[in-house]
């Protein structure tokens, strides 16, 4: 608070999603994480595309990671909505690190994944962009701990610890299975400042997509699933409020008894393991 008693202005950066800003009181907060969740055909990366492109627009440094899309992939679907991610990149405002093709010739790239050598790679693209307002999309975070999800924890805190001193905001997209909701790891929405969650369901044979804003610090947020439309040509746009309610959103109890159970075997499983350190950046 100052000292007239005002609570001081929060600086928010736009999403680029025609409808979305409206919910969360203009945008993101400046150097929050957010959590981005859903099952896979969601909308997850195309609402990511906005923010990137969004940033490239407003003069921000941009980096995005994509580890289950090759980088060209990524920049042929961001055109197909009339976002130019090859000019951001060739004016330098824009690096994407393609951590599936792992080419050797590819300066911008992950030979493995790994956490430390994930966000060395995030610093080095940092410094290479210049000082200034950072964007960061790390599509997705599920890659990193899919055969290991009790780290996922661990991982989360490492990388919002290490990244936050960097002026990034920033957008770590975790994955769902299909068949049971279950998240490819536990501890991403636990340090998350905010989590935007997207769920698809079949309404008479149609698919329909929805986005939920469950948490935004800082924010008094919307409270109502939104149904999502992606248009060619334009991208995502966020339709009125819906009569769905948070618990729609949630998973039935028996599905959630299995997230139970897999997430205590990992604890066990990790128990069992020497903890290896991480250093400071």
């Amino acid at each position: 608070m100052s000292e007239t008693g005002q609570q001081a202005a929060v600086e928010r950066l736009k999403t680029g999603v025609k409808g979305f800003d409206e919910l969360i009181e203009g945008g993101i907060p400046r150097g929050f994480f957010i959590s981005i969740v859903g099952e896979p055909g969601t909308g997850k990366t195309i609402f990511s595309i906005h923010f990137a492109w969004e940033g490239i627009k407003e003069s921000d440094r941009v980096i995005y990671v994509t580890t289950e899309e090759s980088k060209e992939s990524i920049v042929q679907q961001a055109s197909q909505f009339g976002m130019n991610f090859r000019k951001g990149l060739n004016e330098k405002k824009m690096i994407i690190i393609d951590a599936l093709m792992k080419s050797k010739e590819e300066e911008w790239t992950l030979n493995d994944l790994n956490i430390e050598e994930l966000v060395s790679k995030v610093i080095e693209a940092k410094k290479a962009l210049g000082y200034g307002r950072t964007r960061l999309v790390i599509d997705s975070m599920s890659a990193f701990w899919i055969d290991k999800p009790a780290m996922a924890r661990k991982m989360s805190y490492y990388i919002k610890r290490v990244l936050y001193k960097w002026d990034v905001t920033a957008y770590l997209i975790s994955q769902y299975a299909v068949t049971t909701d279950l998240a490819y790891g536990f501890g991403l929405e636990h340090i998350a400042d905010g989590i935007i969650r997207f769920k698809k369901i079949l309404s008479r044979g149609v698919l329909k997509r929805y986005v939920l804003v469950e948490k935004m610090r800082q924010t008094n947020h919307d409270l109502t699933s939104h149904e999502v439309y992606i248009k060619p040509g334009i991208g995502m746009e966020i339709g009125p409020g819906t009569e769905k309610k948070r618990e729609d959103f949630r998973i039935n109890p028996e599905v959630a008894k299995k997230m139970v159970d897999a997430k205590n075997k990992g604890i066990r499983e990790f128990l069992g393991e020497e903890e290896s350190e991480w250093p400071e950046k």
